[in-house]
């Protein structure tokens, strides 16, 4: 399974959360709408919180990274990184961003997506976290190596004297 998340199922789990509220509203269940309202985000910190060590067991295998020591340049690129409220694979994606961010040199852009379907529909966007670089999008948990060749500037090739007979 890969290491993304879609933008449906983040949907869904709030509108579960709004309607187990709206639930305990309705039947006027006052210590269960307590109860869910601070249940429901202490979970979802849990869940991310914990999720690296639960990854395998839900199928989504481990989380590993790459290593990106041989291809970290300084770039000037503009990278757009596009996370939802929920998604246990964006932190991740985020502090892997971050540490390349602070070898390279990059400008890093956090956008939200969890309120902005406008953004969503526009940029073509299903699933969480997705990066922009350069017009390029990297979908899912990418790893440091793939993320820093795809900020990298690229390199000129280098010249080579050319002999006339």
């Amino acid at each position: 399974m890969k290491q993304q998340c879609h933008i449906s199922m983040i949907y869904l789990s709030w509108l579960a959360y709004l309607g187990g509220l709206g639930a305990a509203a309705w039947y006027s269940a006052w210590i269960f709408g307590a109860v869910w309202l601070i249940a429901g985000p202490l979970f979802q910190w849990l869940y991310i919180r914990k999720f690296p060590s639960w990854s395998e067991t839900m199928g989504y295998g481990k989380i590993t990274d790459e290593s990106a020591a041989e291809s970290l340049r300084p770039s000037t690129a503009t990278v757009k990184l596009y996370t939802a409220l929920g998604c246990p694979f964006c932190p991740l994606i985020e502090q892997r961003l971050e540490s390349l961010q602070k070898a390279t040199g990059f400008h890093l852009e956090k956008i939200d997506v969890t309120l902005r379907p406008d953004l969503l529909s526009s940029k073509g966007i299903r699933t969480v976290p997705s990066v922009e670089v350069n017009g390029r999008f990297l979908t899912g948990l990418v790893s440091t190596h793939d993320l820093a060749a795809a900020i990298a500037p690229p390199t000129m090739a280098p010249l080579v004297p050319v002999t006339h007979p």
